[in-house]
């Protein structure tokens, strides 16, 4: 997996949010991103994904350039190599935690039940979450719903994984949980990850730490 961004522009009218982005991210490899609230963190992961559009330069996904795919394509590529983990955790409020998690596995149709339910729990106790596939989401903390996410964003071993500050709605404990998870995760699973945080904790966990300006990006010194 190779994620290439070329003088990457996002603007809306005369207002630029940043320009002149270049980011090259490997197989396996960590990179954090920081930046100052409003300097487009977010809306750079959301192009990373194909999930909002771009003013001018290209993002390279396997060599494939995202922002020339139908919708259908773009989608199903998010589907099949791409996991999300974002501050509110978006889970699903009727859906037990184990349905959560799974749902990747059913929108690909990866494996019979049986193999889906094993796949399933093995994540569950991966990220410290034993006993509590039953629970419902409200019946959950924030740390454990944020390690909710990160089951069902790597339960389908995405090739790329992108976190928008994960850790910001956390206590330092639960965070720091978080944070391991995600970081024993992707190195198990050999996923690329993309963390978008405001913490210089986790950016120092990182391969790499780059800050975001609205003129590109640079080497981010804590």
């Amino acid at each position: 997996m190779t994620l290439q961004i070329t003088q990457l522009r996002k603007a809306y009218g005369d207002t630029v949010v940043f320009d002149q982005v270049d980011l090259e991210v490997a197989a396996g490899e960590f990179v954090a991103i920081v930046g100052e609230s409003g300097v487009g963190k977010s809306t750079l992961l959301n192009c990373m994904a194909g999930l909002d559009t771009w003013s001018a330069g290209r993002v390279l996904f396997d060599g494939a350039d995202i922002g020339q795919l139908s919708d259908n394509a773009r989608a199903l590529l998010r589907r099949r190599s791409i996991g999300f983990v974002f501050q509110a955790f978006h889970v699903l409020p009727h859906l037990d935690v184990a349905q959560n998690v799974c749902l990747p596995l059913l929108l690909l149709q990866q494996g019979d039940a049986a193999a889906q339910a094993a796949r399933v729990q093995a994540m569950l106790d991966a990220v410290g979450l034993q006993g509590l596939g039953r629970r419902l989401p409200q019946q959950l903390s924030g740390g454990q719903l944020q390690r909710v996410a990160i089951a069902r964003a790597l339960v389908h071993r995405p090739a790329l994984l992108l976190a928008d500050e994960p850790t910001g709605n956390l206590d330092p404990h639960n965070a720091a949980l978080v944070l391991d998870a995600l970081v024993a995760q992707t190195r198990e699973h050999g996923a690329a990850m993309v963390l978008v945080t405001h913490s210089r904790t986790a950016a120092a966990r990182a391969d790499r730490a780059l800050e975001l300006r609205k003129t590109g990006v640079s080497a981010y010194t804590a």
